[in-house]
């Protein structure tokens, strides 16, 4: 579109065109009022977001704030001009210079605040300051990444003047620039959509394909016929998946449960079925259902359904806390949908994890309802981030998911997630949207700290619970393309205790903002961002409340599982 967007290459006279071609080079030439937006974009991108950041990753964000401003800059000079009828005008002499002094002043004052910030912002997460030196290196990243991407929307306009140029054979100049614009713009959006993402989708979905046929150092496949590709297991151990593989090569042995409880305890189940162990959802499903009732999951007093999240991957923690709480005397049962890891699948798999979640509850649900009341093991449901939208999927509502379960642990639910925000967006006069209260919780309840009392604390709690922990700092949880346009909640109330109050709503800014700490999620420590570590225990206790549980079991489960967890990473 930048057929709008610089004013030097269509000067004023002949002889500006050739002073204007001496001093600057073709590439550098930029129009004034898209060089001030780019300046404010530039400078608002220094305002804080939720999480802390690199410096060169500021310097992207930067350069994209500033690439975007100025065409919205360029865009809005070209409709002022047309709808007032004025011909370009040449800037003033001095309206440069003032522009690069001012640029100057405003991006090294934005870049000190911005550092600033950053450290308030790592000081609230309990993180070591870092050094102002690494961060002096965004200024130069975004501006590598503001020509590169100027470029890019040049090239566009060169292609857009081409194509013009041949069409005012056949029309009028305004209607050929008009129709050769939105050409370009169209078929730009079909190749960047279609042709360039699918063919980047499909590349993605067949590299980690291949990661699929691996199996992670440490992990056998079990010889006992109370997990899936074990003994008498119709699925193979080979099509699990390598997350299949880790869910049921992994996990806590009888002799661990009985170490924690000093007892002896029953050894868990847990039922999978990868991507490759059937064509489709439903057939997925009903193949895990059918080892999960081969194992003899329904004869146990706890069965926990898990909907994953991307390419199959059962958080550990979770699974390892609920057991640990049961006592062993429970049945875990989830199947794959994806190969794709969830930031991607949050893009482009919402569909299947929304098929595979309702298949699998489904299912579960068909073959436990059959049994006598008395027999039914206890039915709860689990999902993370990505997996709490599948797991909601397979409910209409509050009351469908206490009558058909015995309680829901949701986890750092996304914005999207339809059950989630219905809550939200009725929720009870004067309570936030970081922790909200519905229908004064009687059956589905808000957390950032589950370890606390779980407001509203004075209301009674049904026997069917659900719950969901989220954090004010969680980018999954806030990210919506209505920041565009529309101040949330969240920053129009109190902020959460983990955000700084300077952080503000800006149309478009406040978007980019959040998308930018979208990959920052799982970079920060636990209890904060996207990373859940140790609240998962919390919240099994606020659900399952084992006779005899105390809070100083729940420490010493946390302690244990933080163990366990770095001794995997090692």
């Amino acid at each position: 579109m930048e057929h709008f967007l610089t004013h030097a290459e269509q000067p004023a006279t002949a002889h500006q065109a050739r002073h204007a071609s001496r001093t600057w080079p073709r590439w550098l030439r930029y129009t004034l009022p898209g060089a001030w937006v780019a300046l404010l974009f530039a400078c608002l991108a220094f305002t804080p977001s939720l999480l802390p950041r690199s410096g060169p990753f500021q310097g992207f964000v930067s350069g994209l704030s500033a690439a975007i401003g100025y065409g919205l800059g360029c865009l809005g000079a070209w409709l002022w001009r047309e709808f007032a009828d004025r011909p370009e005008r040449t800037p003033r002499r001095h309206a440069w210079p003032v522009f690069f002094i001012t640029g100057g002043v405003a991006l090294a004052a934005a870049l000190l605040l911005g550092w600033h910030w950053q450290q308030r912002i790592r000081e609230l997460m309990g993180m070591s300051a870092s050094g102002g030196a690494g961060y002096l290196i965004a200024p130069f990243v975004a501006a590598v990444v503001f020509f590169l991407l100027v470029a890019v929307g040049r090239g566009l306009r060169a292609v857009s003047r081409a194509l013009a140029t041949r069409l005012t054979r056949h029309v009028g100049p305004r209607a050929a620039r008009t129709t050769s614009w939105l050409a370009v713009v169209v078929l730009t959006a079909l190749v960047a959509s279609g042709v360039l993402w699918d063919g980047l989708i499909a590349m993605a979905d067949r590299t980690l394909a291949v990661q699929d046929t691996l199996t992670d150092e440490g992990v056998f496949q079990p010889r006992t016929a109370l997990r899936s590709g074990g003994a008498g297991s119709p699925i193979a151990w080979e099509s699990l998946g390598r997350e299949g593989r880790n869910f049921v090569g992994r996990g806590p042995s009888v002799e661990d449960l009985s170490r924690f409880h000093g007892t002896a305890v029953k050894e868990p189940i847990r039922a999978y079925a990868g991507y490759a162990s059937a064509p489709d959802a439903e057939s997925r499903a009903a193949l895990a259902v059918d080892d999960l009732e081969r194992a003899g999951g329904f004869d146990r007093a706890y069965l926990l359904v898990v909907t994953t999240t991307g390419s199959g991957w059962v958080v550990p923690e979770a699974v390892d806390a609920f057991e640990y709480m049961t006592g062993g005397d429970s049945a875990i049962v989830s199947m794959q949908y994806s190969h794709l890891w969830s930031w991607l699948s949050v893009l482009v798999d919402q569909e299947r994890a929304r098929e595979s979640g309702r298949a699998l509850f489904d299912a579960v649900y068909e073959r436990w309802s059959r049994l006598p009341p008395a027999r039914r093991p206890k039915l709860l449901v689990f999902g993370e981030s990505l997996g709490s939208y599948g797991g909601e999927t397979a409910f209409s509502g509050e009351r469908d998911l206490a009558n058909r379960t015995d309680g829901v642990l949701f986890v750092g639910p996304p914005n999207f997630n339809t059950l989630y925000r219905a809550f939200t967006d009725d929720r009870d006069a004067g309570s936030p949207e970081v922790e909200p209260i519905y229908r004064q919780g009687r059956i589905v309840r808000f957390s950032r700290r589950p370890g606390t009392d779980i407001p509203p604390a004075s209301e009674p709690w049904g026997d069917s619970r659900v719950l969901y922990l989220l954090h004010p700092s969680d980018p999954i949880t806030w990210w919506s393309p209505r920041l565009l346009v529309r101040r949330p909640d969240w920053l129009r109330e109190p902020r959460g205790a983990d955000v700084l109050g300077g952080m503000v709503w800006i149309p478009f800014v406040t978007f980019w903002q959040v998308t930018a700490d979208l990959p920052l999620g799982m970079a920060v420590p636990p209890g904060y961002g996207h990373v859940y570590t140790g609240e998962h225990v919390d919240g099994w206790a606020a659900l399952l409340r084992p006779e005899g549980w105390s809070a100083e079991q729940s420490a010493r489960l946390k302690d244990l599982l933080r163990a366990r967890n770095a001794s995997r990473s090692n």
